[in-house]
């Protein structure tokens, strides 16, 4: 073990310059897994199913300030601005932007050519089962406005999958409010949402 020379400290110090994305500079703080966690409990404890919409109306509000984080970190990286992107370039970008803010690996796709899917095994507003119901009410409109600022009409977002019920990834559907409609309608009468988006199509 190297010993260390006087004044030296063993944690590590970074000039605001080095990093790649500056929370404080892009109107972000960094909140701890446990924290969102707790609100997300207390809330659901003190409000019931109407939590999900407070949730959803935060992470949308959100969105603007995180999406111009992201035409941020792009340009510190030399890339073109969101909005001159290749479609395949911005998914991949927008993955690699969301994991190293710290919600975890994204996989982007689409099913039946109808909505695109939004793949995490590791998403960091999930809980580690336990839920009845997906819950990540925040995510869904995080992703509904960040994702709609380069889409041609604005977006709706709706959890499917979550690893708080015990899946094994939490998968998000993004689509036009109409077909996002249809598919809630299919499975609130039983039918499974690859069924139901399917049927959309």
């Amino acid at each position: 073990m190297t010993p260390l020379a006087p004044g030296q400290s063993t944690s590590e110090h970074y000039a605001m310059s080095d990093m790649t994305l500056d929370l404080a500079g892009s109107g972000m703080l960094a909140v701890t897994k446990d924290a969102l966690a707790a609100l997300r409990n207390a809330l659901m404890r003190d409000t019931g199913h109407a939590a999900a919409g407070y949730f959803q109306e935060a992470g949308y509000a959100g969105g603007g300030a995180l999406f111009e984080a992201f035409r941020a970190w792009l340009q510190n990286r030399g890339a073109a601005s969101p909005e001159s992107l290749s479609l395949g370039d911005f998914q991949r970008m927008a993955a690699e932007f969301f994991e190293e803010a710290g919600w975890g690996s994204l996989t982007v796709g689409s099913l039946h050519d109808t909505v695109a899917t939004l793949d995490s095994p590791n998403w960091g507003e999930a809980v580690d089962g336990g839920m009845e119901q997906p819950c990540c009410h925040l995510s869904a409109g995080m992703f509904a406005d960040f994702f709609g600022r380069v889409a041609d009409a604005p977006l709706a977002v709706m959890e499917v999958e979550c690893r708080s019920t015990g899946a094994e990834r939490c998968r998000f559907l993004l689509g036009s409010t109409e077909v996002l409609q249809v598919v809630y309608e299919g499975m609130s009468q039983g039918q499974g949402y690859e069924d139901a988006v399917a049927a959309a199509a």
